[in-house]
């Protein structure tokens, strides 16, 4: 076999090759990828060890998120971390917030426009929008549809209404 065959072969194998990344990276950012929920803060819906979690990106650009769903975004206090809540109001909602100590009272909270009220399911344990606020809609990444680890908890993350 000469060079040049060879070297027609290499790039054949590397277009085909860039296509399939390129293909993976958009699927992963716009339809689905796979994500880790770590933690106590979503106790006892998942793990504190973490859960391999799937993720999907549909609903949070069409905004077909829900009160009761699990979505992963961005942490307004740190936007380095993904956090993963559930979803108690949409905007213009309002909200029972509780208490993040024994010294607090329970209040009400009405969700602005373009946000949502984010907390976890470990109302003690969770840093969430009893802390931060309402989120912005935009840094939703997607909704947890499935677990996928462990294997015991294997199975789709329900909607479980606040």
């Amino acid at each position: 076999m000469s060079w040049r065959a060879l070297l027609q072969e290499a790039f054949e194998r590397s277009v085909v090759f860039t296509q399939f990344i390129c293909f993976l990276n958009v699927f992963s950012n716009h339809v689905a990828e796979v994500h880790q929920c770590l933690g106590p803060s979503m106790l006892p819906t998942f793990n504190v060890s973490g859960d391999i979690l799937l993720l999907e990106h549909l609903s949070s650009k069409f905004e077909r998120i829900k009160p009761g769903d699990v979505v992963m975004a961005r942490s307004p206090a740190n936007p380095r971390l993904v956090v993963c809540k559930r979803v108690l109001g949409l905007e213009g909602d309002t909200v029972t917030v509780l208490p993040t100590s024994s010294r607090g009272h329970i209040r009400q909270a009405v969700v602005p426009k373009g946000h949502v009220w984010l907390q976890g399911d470990n109302a003690y344990n969770s840093t969430d929008s009893r802390h931060y606020g309402p989120v912005p809609y935009a840094l939703i990444q997607g909704k947890v549809f499935y677990r996928i680890w462990p294997p015991e908890g294997w199975g789709p993350v329900l909607n479980q209404p606040p």
